[in-house]
């Protein structure tokens, strides 16, 4: 079962919502309808404005499913991936785990109209969360954080050659167990990657010029006719071969025939537990499309601020005046 395009992404949650696959999430004072009278209009723009720009970019879900991942490791779910650098302090933004983002332009977008409609209502940590995933089904109510620091990225974003067992131990420290790893990485369904997130694979794994055994020879040596050595910044390749402008659990699959593109994905066949997970998702598009949907719900509940605590930027890109 293949679900077309990334704005169907956010259509499947809707119809999980719908259906009752999965209950409306009111931990840490989130809610579904948490703008339902400040800023009615708030699921219908975002929802519009998805829906136009992912017409002419069809990977744009998994850039935004991917923003809001960097965004919620590093000090929870607080719109901190969205601030500029301000003087000398680097924000999160410019960590290096964090320089291949893109998407911010529409976050900015929405965020513009949003503010035309209702002013200083709706924080820039809750534009992310309806953009990644769709504006009915995001349980609302953060509050943006002030603080941005390229510093914090190192220790909390896993990169490409995580092994499993660091992988684990990130995920539990954000609340998250083996299963959403696992269900999180089928993320990878969509998209594409730079060729240098993975070169090394290809060309000198383990400093002596060798690839990496633990990939299928035959499509190592395909991606080297698409990578060269040394690797430019500008190449992709589809990170789901063939699969990558569906959203389904074909991630799975090719995990399975040892082409996971990154050591991290390669990594979830090394634990027996990841690895019965992977078997599991791959058996059923259903139960994967149901688990992708609970476990962004977990993602998007990390370390949130509400209340009184942080702000409600007017700009997504820069911290409030301190009054």
């Amino acid at each position: 079962m293949k679900i077309k395009g990334s704005y169907s992404i956010f259509i499947l949650v809707v119809s999980l919502i719908l259906f009752g696959i999965i209950d409306v999430c009111n931990a840490q004072n989130l809610s579904k309808n948490f703008y339902k009278k400040t800023c009615p209009r708030v699921e219908k723009i975002v929802k519009e404005i998805i829906q136009n720009r992912t017409r002419s970019n069809p990977t744009l879900g998994a850039k935004l499913i991917r923003m809001q991942f960097h965004d919620c490791f590093v000090r929870g779910c607080d719109g901190s991936v969205l601030v500029d650098t301000v003087n000398n302090s680097k924000a999160e933004k410019e960590a290096i785990p964090n320089l291949s983002l893109s998407g911010f332009d529409v976050i900015d977008e929405i965020k513009t109209r949003i503010e035309r409609a209702c002013p200083k209502v709706v924080s820039c940590s809750d534009v992310l969360a309806l953009a990644a995933r769709d504006a009915v089904s995001a349980p609302l109510g953060r509050r943006d954080g002030r603080v941005s620091l390229a510093t914090e990225t190192s220790g909390n974003i896993p990169g490409p050659f995580t092994n499993v067992s660091s992988l684990i131990q990130l995920f539990n420290r954000k609340g998250l167990d083996v299963n959403d790893l696992v269900v999180l990485s089928g993320a990878h369904t969509i998209g594409v990657s730079r060729c240098g997130a993975f070169s090394r694979r290809l060309y000198n794994f383990t400093g002596k010029g060798d690839a990496d055994p633990s990939l299928d020879g035959a499509y190592t040596e395909t991606l080297r006719k698409k990578c060269p050595n040394p690797a430019t910044p500008t190449t992709t390749v589809e990170m789901d071969p063939q699969s990558s402008l569906s959203f389904d659990n074909h991630y799975y699959d090719i995990l399975l025939q040892n082409k996971g593109l990154f050591v991290s994905d390669a990594a979830l066949l090394t634990d027996r537990t990841s690895n019965s997970a992977v078997i599991r998702l791959r058996r059923s598009p259903s139960s994967f499309f149901s688990a992708f949907a609970k476990s962004m719900k977990k993602m998007a509940a990390i370390d949130v601020l509400t209340g009184n605590a942080g702000e409600i930027r007017q700009n997504c890109r820069v911290v409030n005046p301190l009054k």
